[in-house]
Protein backbone atom coordinates (compact mmCIF):
# COMPACT_ATOMS: atom_id res chain seq x y z
CA UNK A 1 0.00 0.00 0.00
CA UNK A 2 1.20 3.26 -0.79
CA UNK A 3 1.00 6.53 1.25
CA UNK A 4 -1.14 9.54 -0.15
CA UNK A 5 -0.26 12.92 0.97
CA UNK A 6 2.37 11.82 3.28
CA UNK A 7 -0.13 10.15 5.64
CA UNK A 8 0.06 6.76 6.85
CA UNK A 9 -2.91 4.92 6.38
CA UNK A 10 -1.82 2.01 8.52
CA UNK A 11 -3.19 4.00 11.16
CA UNK A 12 -6.83 4.99 12.27
CA UNK A 13 -10.02 4.31 11.07
CA UNK A 14 -9.56 4.78 7.87
CA UNK A 15 -7.30 1.75 7.08
CA UNK A 16 -8.83 -0.29 4.52
CA UNK A 17 -7.38 -3.49 5.96
CA UNK A 18 -8.67 -2.89 9.33
CA UNK A 19 -11.78 -1.29 7.79
CA UNK A 20 -12.55 -5.01 5.69
CA UNK A 21 -10.82 -7.16 9.18
CA UNK A 22 -13.42 -5.32 11.07
CA UNK A 23 -16.33 -7.02 8.98
CA UNK A 24 -14.94 -10.06 8.15
CA UNK A 25 -12.91 -10.47 11.75
CA UNK A 26 -16.13 -11.69 13.37
CA UNK A 27 -16.79 -15.64 13.58
CA UNK A 28 -20.19 -15.53 10.95
CA UNK A 29 -19.78 -13.05 8.58
CA UNK A 30 -17.55 -15.37 6.12
CA UNK A 31 -19.54 -18.34 6.50
CA UNK A 32 -22.75 -16.28 5.37
CA UNK A 33 -21.07 -15.17 2.61
CA UNK A 34 -19.47 -18.69 1.42
CA UNK A 35 -23.34 -19.89 2.16
CA UNK A 36 -25.33 -17.30 0.05
CA UNK A 37 -22.71 -18.02 -2.83
CA UNK A 38 -23.31 -21.54 -2.73
CA UNK A 39 -26.99 -21.49 -2.34
CA UNK A 40 -28.10 -18.38 -3.65
CA UNK A 41 -31.09 -16.99 -1.90
CA UNK A 42 -31.74 -18.49 1.33
CA UNK A 43 -34.02 -17.51 4.31
CA UNK A 44 -33.49 -16.22 7.11
CA UNK A 45 -34.53 -19.74 9.26
CA UNK A 46 -32.67 -21.42 5.95
CA UNK A 47 -29.44 -19.42 6.87
CA UNK A 48 -30.12 -20.46 10.37
CA UNK A 49 -30.68 -23.93 10.13
CA UNK A 50 -27.76 -24.21 7.58
CA UNK A 51 -24.85 -22.68 10.34
CA UNK A 52 -26.67 -24.47 13.41
CA UNK A 53 -25.30 -22.80 16.22
CA UNK A 54 -25.51 -19.25 15.27
CA UNK A 55 -27.90 -16.88 17.72
CA UNK A 56 -30.57 -15.53 16.17
CA UNK A 57 -30.03 -12.31 17.42
CA UNK A 58 -25.75 -12.56 16.02
CA UNK A 59 -27.32 -13.31 12.59
CA UNK A 60 -29.59 -10.60 12.58
CA UNK A 61 -26.59 -8.55 13.60
CA UNK A 62 -24.21 -10.16 11.26
CA UNK A 63 -26.78 -9.69 8.27
CA UNK A 64 -27.28 -6.07 9.04
CA UNK A 65 -23.75 -5.60 8.97
CA UNK A 66 -23.56 -6.88 5.82
CA UNK A 67 -26.51 -5.16 4.19
CA UNK A 68 -25.18 -1.90 5.71
CA UNK A 69 -21.90 -2.24 3.67
CA UNK A 70 -23.68 -3.53 0.61
CA UNK A 71 -22.55 -7.01 0.31
CA UNK A 72 -26.29 -8.64 1.13
CA UNK A 73 -29.48 -8.02 -0.49
CA UNK A 74 -32.64 -7.93 1.93
CA UNK A 75 -35.49 -8.24 0.11
CA UNK A 76 -38.83 -8.39 1.70
CA UNK A 77 -42.44 -9.96 0.96
CA UNK A 78 -45.53 -8.54 2.58
CA UNK A 79 -46.97 -12.11 3.08
CA UNK A 80 -48.70 -13.76 6.18
CA UNK A 81 -46.15 -14.86 7.40
CA UNK A 82 -43.70 -12.00 5.73
CA UNK A 83 -40.80 -13.61 3.77
CA UNK A 84 -37.59 -12.19 3.84
CA UNK A 85 -34.76 -13.57 1.46
CA UNK A 86 -31.31 -12.65 1.70
CA UNK A 87 -28.69 -12.65 -1.41
CA UNK A 88 -24.94 -11.64 -2.15
CA UNK A 89 -24.78 -8.54 -4.05
CA UNK A 90 -22.31 -8.25 -7.24
CA UNK A 91 -20.21 -6.64 -4.53
CA UNK A 92 -20.41 -9.60 -1.99
CA UNK A 93 -20.33 -11.99 -5.30
CA UNK A 94 -16.56 -10.05 -5.94
CA UNK A 95 -15.68 -11.21 -2.74
CA UNK A 96 -16.68 -14.77 -3.00
CA UNK A 97 -12.71 -15.57 -4.81
CA UNK A 98 -10.95 -14.18 -2.05
CA UNK A 99 -12.56 -16.09 0.54
CA UNK A 100 -12.31 -19.38 -1.42
CA UNK A 101 -8.50 -18.41 -1.66
CA UNK A 102 -8.55 -17.75 2.14
CA UNK A 103 -10.60 -21.42 2.69
CA UNK A 104 -8.28 -23.43 0.33
CA UNK A 105 -4.94 -21.93 1.93
CA UNK A 106 -6.27 -23.24 5.46
CA UNK A 107 -7.16 -26.68 3.58
CA UNK A 108 -3.65 -27.03 2.26
CA UNK A 109 -1.71 -25.99 5.42
CA UNK A 110 -3.96 -26.54 8.31
CA UNK A 111 -1.36 -29.80 9.14
CA UNK A 112 1.24 -28.04 9.57
CA UNK A 113 -0.52 -24.81 11.04
CA UNK A 114 -1.85 -27.84 13.93
CA UNK A 115 1.63 -29.39 14.45
CA UNK A 116 3.29 -25.49 14.95
CA UNK A 117 1.12 -24.91 17.78
CA UNK A 118 1.69 -28.09 19.55
CA UNK A 119 5.06 -27.77 19.12
CA UNK A 120 4.54 -24.15 20.50
CA UNK A 121 2.71 -25.71 23.48
CA UNK A 122 4.63 -28.16 23.96
CA UNK A 123 8.08 -25.57 24.33
CA UNK A 124 5.83 -23.25 26.47
CA UNK A 125 4.95 -25.56 28.87
CA UNK A 126 9.16 -26.63 29.26
CA UNK A 127 9.82 -23.12 30.17
CA UNK A 128 6.66 -23.36 32.76
CA UNK A 129 4.83 -20.86 30.64
CA UNK A 130 1.19 -20.97 29.79
CA UNK A 131 0.60 -20.78 25.79
CA UNK A 132 -0.94 -17.15 26.04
Amino acid sequence: MSRKSGQNIWIGSTCPIRQVLDRFGDKWSILIVELLSHEGKLRFSEIAHTIGDISQKMLTVTLRSLESDGLVIRQFFPEIPPRVEYELSELGKSLVPHIQQLSAWGQTHMDTILENRKRFEEKQQKQGKTAY
